[in-house]
């Protein structure tokens, strides 16, 4: 009897191990390449970045974080409240995100490098510039490792990706992959109407208002909730969106840009403008200042970005 049970339990972990098939570098690269065009269209993070980093973190998809997570850049907890999962990483038992397919996990990556300050000198570069992008992940400390941004590079282009960075270049990049291969990737894999038009200033992204929009159908495609786009952007409960309106998708900073000490006003100008323009809180334009919310500016004036230097 024992030994028909050995042989049972054998022959499942044979069954188990055929069925979970490795995948090669460029099986990877056919079928989650669609996935990193998306992002980089949607955000502006390159491609070629963004494969290289699923192909490294995630072992070409056959990590057990991978398989188990579906976790494929390597993300930790910090301040997740999702599902999460227990790894052996730099520490013992160490807590990762787990996500329910892998193109939340290529989003949530995209949400990683796109809300953390650490991260936000990066989007000063071209989305073709893979070097200065790979260098600047390891100079942000996306990883430990000393050696990442010359691993990213040399995957980069050892498989040529650098391809990928370009304007419709991804249906030409090895086979175009069929139905059955995308299967197991959940979610619309159209490109975000909202996605060619995020823009970038002091680090954070935005959108200019068009015909159209509200802040429900920008809730929608870009899930920002309209309360934090209102908080966001200084703007009162009762606020109707207006026309050519800029609107900041996370908290703006508390200074301008390196650079930026001070805005010399102009015609039409208001200190609200002048706050949307550098991406700075509104509050902090006060305090540097030493006005209020309902100041009004004159033309010619020096307004200060930054705190003073005395």
């Amino acid at each position: 009897m024992k030994k028909i049970v050995l042989y049972t339990l054998l022959l499942v972990c044979t069954c188990s191990s055929v069925l979970a098939k490795n995948y090669s570098r460029k099986e990877y690269i056919q079928k989650y390449k669609d996935l990193a065009i998306k992002e980089m269209e949607r955000t502006g993070i390159p491609a070629s970045i963004t494969m290289a980093q699923g192909i490294l973190e995630s072992r070409n998809g056959n990590s057990d974080l991978a398989r188990k997570a579906n976790n494929h850049f390597g993300i930790k907890c910090h301040d997740w409240v999702g599902p999460s999962m227990k790894f052996d990483d730099d520490k013992k038992g160490e807590c990762f995100r787990k996500y329910n397919n892998p193109y939340e996990s290529y989003k949530d990556h995209s949400e990683f490098l796109t809300t953390r300050p650490r991260y936000a000198f990066l989007f000063k570069y071209r989305s073709d510039d893979y070097k200065r992008w790979a260098h600047g992940l390891k100079k942000a400390g996306y990883a430990t490792d000393s050696r990442y941004a010359h691993k990213l590079i040399s995957i980069i282009e050892a498989e040529q990706l650098y391809k990928l960075d370009r304007k419709g270049a991804g249906k030409d990049f090895y086979a175009e992959p069929d139905a059955s291969q995308l299967a197991d990737i959940d979610g619309d894999l159209s490109i975000d109407p909202f996605g060619a038009r995020l823009e970038v200033a002091n680090g954070i992204h935005y959108i200019v208002s068009k015909k159209g929009d509200t802040f429900y159908s920008i809730e929608k495609n870009l899930g920002v909730e309209r309360k934090k786009l209102l908080r966001y952007n200084d703007l009162p409960k009762n606020y109707i969106l207006q026309l050519d309106q800029r609107l900041y998708l996370h908290n703006k900073r508390n200074k301008a840009a390196r650079g930026y000490n001070f805005h010399r006003v102009k015609e039409g100008d208001s200190l609200y403008s002048i706050s949307q323009q550098y991406g700075v809180k509104l509050k902090k334009l006060c305090k540097y200042n030493r006005v209020k919310k309902n100041y009004k500016v004159e033309p010619g004036e020096r307004i200060w970005l930054r705190k003073k230097k005395r």
